[in-house]
């Protein structure tokens, strides 16, 4: 017997979970087709472990550095397999919970199958051999950490951000390849617990799709406490002598006990049926429309494995954005602005346009770009954090880039992205009245001081009779 439904989901972590959450919603039969763990990457190799270890990591920081706060500063004594245990606590509380099997099953009424899907056709696929058909199919499969290949890297072993969780003994000493949002978290957290980071990056400079001024502030930071991040330099080969890991790059060699690889996503495409079935793909993933609608009809996909945002909040986004559009076409189209953010210390966190990007596609001078330090901001002075700073980029007045690089970033980028999303000047940000002190404050305070340098044009209006 054939088992049919409406909607069958194919992966069960950030895009899946919360494009079937939704699904349920609409009285609709639902089923998730799962060959691991509910969680996907974020819950069990991505954004929670590594929160988790960053939030460690600060702990031992301000303990190093409380004599700014008028408190002994001591070298904390750090145990790696206590933090990593605390870890996994905190992933397990999830997994028993917001993403437990029995909230999907019984609580939302989503059938779940466990197995490997393979597509048959735009109304069909089958798990293990058994047939599956469906009204809509909806694909969820992520991606994994890519692999350079580098010579001798495979044969010397390496870890990458989804096996780094589950070693017994975290390395005292680590190269990590690549300069990404997860290179830089890990790098910086890890440096702060006591484990000797270098960090290679081929490029010249950091995070490519964020703003470059801010970035330079970054790898200050990053250097300054430790890390030894070299740029320019890509590897040439790897070697193991005398029982450490040596990576060759530009001449120098960079010697630890276990080498990170942090280059890049690679989406799981394979084995689903996609060129059998007529499913468009490319180097990035699955191609879809702006209805995340594949090239065969009844199919989508949504996150990592679309290829458009790797973010899990993204995924989220575009798994609803699909079922949306299954149920209720066209309902949700054209282009959707993504905020993004590196959790290091301080945080960094985009959306829009770049200054150079701004520049490109509205002309130098038809773009503003405002640039507010937090060194008079109260509250960051209050926190030892006032060496932050926030740039916002408008066009004719409206908000089209926000850069921000100070505690809570990725909090405060909201307020500014939805700017840029509903087309908003800068000057009405600033006219809402925000709490103080905080460092929302000082994006308040950024729109009143493009409202207050407006105001100068009209002095000549205001006659003074003093």
């Amino acid at each position: 017997m054939i088992r049919r439904f409406d909607l069958v989901i194919v992966g069960m972590g950030s895009a899946g979970m919360v494009a079937a959450e939704f699904a349920s919603t609409l009285g609709v039969k639902v089923a998730a087709v799962e060959r691991g763990r509910l969680g996907g990457d974020c819950l069990w190799t991505g954004c929670v472990p590594s929160k988790a270890l960053l939030a460690s990591a600060k702990v031992a920081h301000h303990m190093r550095t409380a004599a700014e706060f008028g408190i002994e500063p001591v070298e904390p004594e750090i145990d790696l397999a206590k933090v990593f245990e605390r870890i996994r606590g905190v992933q397990a509380k999830i997994a028993s919970t917001d993403d437990s099997p029995a909230r999907f099953a019984d609580d939302l009424g989503i059938e779940l199958i466990d197995g490997t899907a393979r597509l048959v056709s735009s109304g069909a696929l089958e798990v293990d051999g058994e047939r599956i058909e469906a009204r809509f199919i909806l694909l969820c499969t992520g991606s994994r950490p890519a692999e350079p290949p580098i010579p001798g890297l495979a044969e010397a072993g390496f870890l990458t951000s989804e096996s780094i969780w589950d070693v017994e003994r975290p390395p005292r000493s680590m190269v990590i390849l690549g300069a990404g949002p997860i290179a830089l978290e890990m790098a910086q957290g890890f440096q702060r617990l006591g484990v000797r980071v270098t960090l290679l990056e081929r490029e010249d400079g950091i995070l490519p799709r964020d703003e470059p001024e801010l970035c330079e502030r970054l790898i200050e930071r990053l250097r300054a406490e430790g890390v030894d991040l070299r740029l320019g330099l890509e590897a040439d080969r790897v070697t193991v002598e005398d029982g450490r890991k040596v990576v060759h790059a530009g001449g120098e060699r960079f010697a630890a006990e276990e080498i990170v690889v942090a280059v890049g996503r690679r989406p799981n495409v394979e084995g689903l049926g996609l060129e059998e079935a007529g499913v468009e793909t490319n180097r990035r993933g699955i191609v879809v429309d702006d209805a995340m609608a594949t090239s065969l009809d009844g199919v989508y996909a949504a996150g990592d494995v679309a290829g458009r945002w790797l973010f899990t909040h993204a995924a989220g986004y575009e798994g609803v954005r699909a079922v949306r559009n299954m149920f209720f076409p066209g309902s949700s189209s054209g282009d959707y602005a993504v905020p993004w953010c590196t959790f290091t210390d301080p945080e960094l966190a985009n959306a829009g346009l770049t200054v150079s990007d701004a520049r490109e596609r509205f002309g130098d001078r038809k773009v503003e770009v405002h640039r507010h330090a937090l060194a008079h901001s109260d509250r960051a002075r209050a926190d030892g954090a006032d060496d932050g700073l926030m740039i916002v980029v408008t066009h004719k007045g409206k908000v089209v880039g926000a850069h921000l690089l100070c505690e809570r970033a990725g909090e405060l980028i909201g307020e500014l992205a939805l700017a840029i999303d509903q087309g908003i000047k800068l000057a009405d940000v600033g006219s809402m009245i925000h709490v103080y002190p905080t460092l929302g404050t000082e994006v308040g305070r950024i729109g009143a001081e493009a409202t207050f340098e407006a105001a100068k044009k009209y002095r000549f209006l205001v006659r003074s009779k003093a």
